[in-house]
């Protein structure tokens, strides 16, 4: 499949799913489908609650077997995103990434990241060590940034409101990572019916099962 038809193909899909809340367009309302905007809302039980976050996305000539290039248009306060550029700290959009994978996966993750903010693992220094240092700070700001940026209903974030403790974020990073999976396994298996029509989902469920504990 030539990449425009699998950029097309995805866009459409995306489209169709109106549950997920994600909505991709090529820039400028134009035909160029190597460049792309995305967008999303900000997940529950974060400072970017009700907000809507906008996403710059290039398509290499490599894709799929090359991630998209994204970065936030919208401006948000979070310390795997760059709070000048825009620029993402994110590894489903560098060292695993997989063909498989489709820009609404890229997004999703994006979303995800939003619950499961890692200040270890930076993009913007100074966001992480608030976040580290003084957590209420973190989503006080995070928050307003929200607010005025994303267009986030002006309200307060309490302590207890999911943000930025560490336990809400070990949990919430569980909960991402197992819908990153079911998303990745929904991916491969698309793949390997569009590959191999007279596969049975039998066979399919074995061949994912197996390359998961392969990997």
């Amino acid at each position: 499949m030539s990449r425009a038809r699998r950029i097309t193909k995805e866009i459409a899909e995306i489209k169709a799913d109106s549950q997920a809340g994600i909505v991709v367009d090529p820039a400028g309302g134009g035909d160029d489908l190597t460049h792309l905007i995305g967008q999303f809302r900000g997940p529950p039980e974060t400072p970017y609650e009700g907000g809507t976050f906008r996403v710059d996305i290039s398509i290499p000539p490599e894709y799929p077997f090359r991630p998209p290039i994204m970065k936030f248009l919208t401006r948000i306060w979070h310390p795997n995103v760059s709070s000048v550029t825009g620029a993402i700290c994110l590894d489903t959009l560098s060292s695993q990434w997989s063909p498989v994978l489709t820009i609404k996966n890229a997004l999703i993750s994006l979303q995800s990241l939003l619950s499961t903010p890692e200040p270890k693992d930076p993009q913007d220094a100074e966001v992480a060590s608030m976040l580290i240092k003084n957590p209420s700070e973190f989503e006080h700001v995070a928050r307003e940034w929200s607010v005025k940026y994303a267009g986030a209903p002006k309200r307060e974030v309490s302590g207890g409101s999911g943000g930025a403790t560490a336990e809400s974020i070990k949990r919430k990073a569980q909960q991402a990572k197992a819908r990153e999976d079911k998303d990745k396994l929904a991916a491969y298996a698309a793949l390997l019916l569009q590959s191999y029509p007279g596969l049975t989902l039998l066979v399919i469920m074995a061949t994912i099962r197996t390359s998961s504990i392969d990997s």
